[in-house]
């Protein structure tokens, strides 16, 4: 089957983006299956930063159609003013196609999400505040309004106006100011209906019409497999499932259709926000990986909290996954430590803990137990195959595949395009 799904093992930022455009150029659509712009995805191209946030990575591709799947949920703001980014920049953006069942990202969304936020005080979940959770929440509480619904335009503003009230009043019930519903009704169903409406199709069809024909399709995700709402650190999650099974709901394809699963880890670990963390180093080396790393959020510019790769941590999600590779990224963020260390298990209370405790309490408690290994302490940007790394570098990456169980097959070095070694 011609379908590959790339997604990340940890806790987001591991560059998916990155190996998503090293595949995307085979592949005939990229698709978003969830998320939203509460996450970023950043490339470097012939010296030129692209970040972006909800418009899949293969727009960077002429021959690719980048699809935005029913499991995203759209600001159509936000995508509107990623469009013109990217057009601004050179980028053909004529292909790009929005799900006609994306759920919409409205005004009262990032005014709920605020004021949830706010009253957590002191216990505060860390959201970005862009109004992905309440959007969620409206679906599933089948009130919210999708992309689909911008092609009646009268009906649209109808419906905005009687859900701006509503939310705006309970809003009004819960302390914060008012929405100027009218405003509101008039933009969206307005100018920005008119510039969303001819990139709204029947997505659904258009990836299984593909599939038919035999076309290589690559389905990406945001966040990560320990930031999914089921089966990551609860509360400290996102508000959709970006497991690679979440591709099936968020872009309308069975398991059968899936014939490749890379998994996406950074050579060391971070994480936003609030959360258990065992491997977090809170020393210099963990300074020295933010600075190095430039662990700073695509979307929010927060400083990540850095750590050690985690083992333990990669099994479980080879597990929830279904990995058939691994994409390490950032190698080169090592080169200059003179020790790199590597999570191998847990212990807690005195007992070597094995698998990823399944409570947050456990996980909290669990102390990690580390390989270190000598730093290679050269330069591996140049690198571009396996026998061009440093021995001690293989040999990390060597301990890594075997304490994972999954095969290595790229291994980042740097931030360009170009900066990549591909295991065969």
């Amino acid at each position: 089957m011609p379908a590959t799904v790339v997604v990340g093992t940890q806790w987001g930022d591991e560059g998916k983006g990155k190996i998503t455009d090293q595949l995307a150029h085979e592949m005939a659509m990229v698709v978003r299956y969830q998320g939203g712009h509460n996450a970023g995805h950043t490339l470097v191209v012939d010296g030129v930063k692209f970040a972006l946030h909800l418009i899949p990575s293969g727009v960077l591709y002429n021959s690719v159609v980048p699809v935005i799947g029913n499991g995203v949920v759209v600001d159509p703001v936000t995508f509107l003013r990623e469009l013109d980014g990217l057009t601004g920049k050179g980028v053909d953006c004529s292909k790009v196609k929005l799900s006609s069942r994306a759920h919409l990202i409205l005004p009262w969304h990032q005014a709920h999400d605020a004021a949830a936020e706010n009253a957590r005080g002191d216990a505060k979940i860390g959201t970005t505040l862009k109004g992905i959770g309440p959007a969620y929440a409206d679906k599933a509480r089948r009130v919210g309004l999708r992309a689909g619904d911008m092609l009646d335009r009268a009906a649209f503003a109808a419906a905005l106006k009687a859900r701006g009230e509503a939310e705006s009043a309970h809003l009004v019930a819960l302390g914060s100011e008012p929405l100027d519903v009218d405003a509101i009704v008039l933009l969206y169903s307005g100018e920005i209906a008119d510039r969303v409406t001819p990139y709204i199709t029947d997505t659904v069809s258009l990836i299984h019409d593909a599939l038919d024909s035999g076309q290589d399709i690559l389905f990406e995700g945001a966040q990560a497999t320990f930031l999914d709402l089921d089966q990551g650190t609860y509360p400290y999650v996102t508000s959709s499932n970006p497991v690679a099974g979440g591709a099936c709901a968020g872009a309308g394809i069975g398991p059968r259709d899936i014939s490749r699963v890379i998994g996406i880890a950074k050579a060391y670990c971070t994480r936003v926000g609030a959360g258990p963390f065992p491997t977090e180093d809170l020393g210099p080396d963990g300074d020295k990986l933010v600075d190095i790393g430039q662990e700073y959020g695509t979307t929010t510019g927060r400083r990540r909290r850095p750590g050690w790769f985690d083992a333990v941590m990669l099994r479980h999600a080879t597990r929830l996954n279904s990995l058939t590779e691994l994409a390490i990224t950032k190698l080169d963020v090592l080169d200059t430590f003179a020790e790199v260390k590597l999570c191998i298990g847990y212990e807690r209370d005195g007992m070597r803990v094995t698998h990823y405790p399944d409570r947050l309490e456990d996980l909290a408690a669990a102390k990690p137990v580390y390989d270190i290994f000598p730093g290679w302490q050269e330069d591996l940007s140049a690198c571009r195959t396996s026998e061009d790394l440093p021995a001690r570098a293989r040999s990390y990456l060597a301990a890594l595949e075997r304490a994972v169980g999954v095969p290595i097959r790229y291994v980042g070095v740097g931030p360009g395009r170009e900066q990549i070694v591909i295991f065969p």
